[in-house]
């Protein structure tokens, strides 16, 4: 059953995330690196994609907030804490490489954040193992979404690559442990609505 503090919580939490700014206990992967020498369409683009990366991140923060407030078992309870925290970093990550590169935060994080809430919250209610399954499912589709990222950044921009490299292979440990604490296989109609919802939102975050 959801608490008024776990409301509160969830309030708290999207204001850190959509209004401040993250912060990462491991160092930024790339950080050592040289910074490339890009033309001006170069950084936009980069710029572009790494704000699509930040705002999955939003999206992350909210599914796993809303997730955790419904759901029942300890395992998946902590199994999403820990997908969370190493999101908090993805956050921190992107946003510095968003600003290395001279681009800006999606004008639209706090309707994204509010939408990816909602949609936890609908996961957890529906059981953990659906809950668990709406986790790994999510977490491959960003996969495969990082993946196109590493064929669209320019070869040059080797700091931006690491970031997403790094992410990619997070995520897929989340989806990986999901699966390991019996997450259901969601069936092909909800997996192709989430690929939609997904594109609706990567097209929109590139531009606004």
């Amino acid at each position: 059953m959801i608490t008024q503090d776990d409301w509160i919580s969830a309030l708290d939490n999207g204001l850190r995330t959509v209004f401040t700014s993250a912060h990462t206990v491991r160092a930024v992967p790339g950080d050592e690196m040289a910074e490339a020498m890009l033309d001006a369409a170069q950084k936009r683009h980069a710029a572009a994609l790494m704000r699509v990366n930040h705002v999955g991140e939003i999206c992350a923060q909210a599914l796993y907030q809303g997730q955790a407030m419904t759901a029942r078992d300890s395992g998946a309870k902590r199994s999403l804490a820990q997908a969370a925290q190493e999101e908090v970093e993805h956050l921190a990550w992107c946003e510095s490489r968003m600003q290395a590169l001279g681009g800006r935060k999606s004008l639209l994080n706090p309707l994204w954040y509010a939408g990816s809430l909602a949609l936890g919250v609908t996961a957890g209610i529906l059981g953990d193992q659906w809950n668990l399954g709406f986790l790994a499912e999510t977490e491959r589709q960003v996969g495969a979404h990082l993946a196109s990222h590493l064929d669209e950044l320019p070869m040059e921009d080797n700091k931006s690559r690491a970031v997403v490299e790094q992410m990619k292979i997070d995520e897929s440990k989340h989806a990986d442990t999901a699966v390991a604490l019996g997450a259901a296989e969601l069936p092909a109609p909800v997996r192709g609505l989430m690929r939609v919802m997904a594109g609706v939102m990567t097209k929109t975050a590139y531009w606004i």
